[in-house]
């Protein structure tokens, strides 16, 4: 299966350079988080979670917005009874599942909206790069709803209980500064520079051990959930299997020659 038989009018799939790129593109309805789309990623990561050739990922957005969240026409024409919602949100979670244990870096490039759906969508990612344009909100409880798509796990793990409690149940704006203040934001830049960036983020990781980065991800996953001595046991191990790798080995006699190293983060110029 190629990138182009994945490609759909509602997201843009593309793989260049071993990077992924998802583009959400509904500009009409500011990328919400249409059937269409849901479906596309569904394959989209499917594809990507077998595909080891892929090193990295990047979520965009077409048309200035990220992703305004989810459809309400959508939501609306779903019965209103627990079961056909719990169904719902079963099928929505296994692609979630798939995007939040993904074994490469995840680079979300925001610009315009990022609301509801869409915000969670960011959360999901490993870097948040964003424009000063960009807004973020969880506006979930304007229609009598709770935050989903992973962000009742994801957002307190980046800004803290309390201050996540305060966005989700203010349902507030925030603007890309602020965003970048409470670490939801790790980098802004002008829109004309937001996917070079990115891009540049994603494609240094060609070079970086693809079991190291697996192994750091899936260790950092579970950092807040276990005491002490669950995560010296799981360091101890992730670092066994990592020491193995050929990448180590190639690693290590570069520097030892003085050659420069395959891995390298891509400098980030104010």
């Amino acid at each position: 299966m190629t990138a182009n038989t994945l490609a759909s009018t509602a997201l843009q799939f593309e793989v260049s350079d071993q990077v992924a790129t998802l583009t959400f593109n509904s500009p009409a309805k500011r990328n919400a988080l249409e059937m269409a789309m849901r479906d596309g990623l569904v394959v989209a990561l499917r594809h990507i979670q077998q595909n080891k050739d892929i090193r990295a990922v990047v979520l965009t957005g077409a048309g200035g917005h990220f992703c305004a969240g989810g459809d309400l026409k959508n939501m609306a024409e779903v019965q209103h009874e627990n079961g056909a919602w719990l169904s719902r949100m079963q099928i929505l979670h296994e692609w979630v599942q798939i995007l939040l244990t993904l074994d490469r870096p995840v680079i979300a490039a925001v610009d315009g909206a990022a609301a509801g759906a869409g915000f969670s969508l960011a959360l999901a990612a490993d870097f948040v790069l964003a424009t000063p344009r960009a807004w973020f909100n969880m506006s979930f409880l304007k229609v009598g709803l709770v935050p989903d798509v992973g962000a009742l796990y994801t957002l307190p793990r980046v800004v803290g209980v309390q201050r996540a409690k305060e966005i989700m149940l203010s349902a507030r704006d925030i603007d890309a500064q602020e965003a970048l203040r409470l670490g939801i934001v790790m980098e802004l830049h002008a829109p004309e520079q937001l996917l070079t960036r990115a891009h540049a983020m994603a494609r240094s990781f060609v070079g970086a051990s693809p079991t190291a980065v697996s192994l750091i991800k899936r260790s950092l996953g579970s950092a807040l959930g276990g005491g002490l001595q669950d995560m010296l046991t799981a360091e101890a191990q992730a670092q066994a299997l990592a020491a193995g790798t050929a990448e180590h080995r190639e690693a290590v006699n570069r520097f030892l020659s003085k050659q420069p190293l395959a891995f390298a983060w891509p400098a980030h110029k104010d």
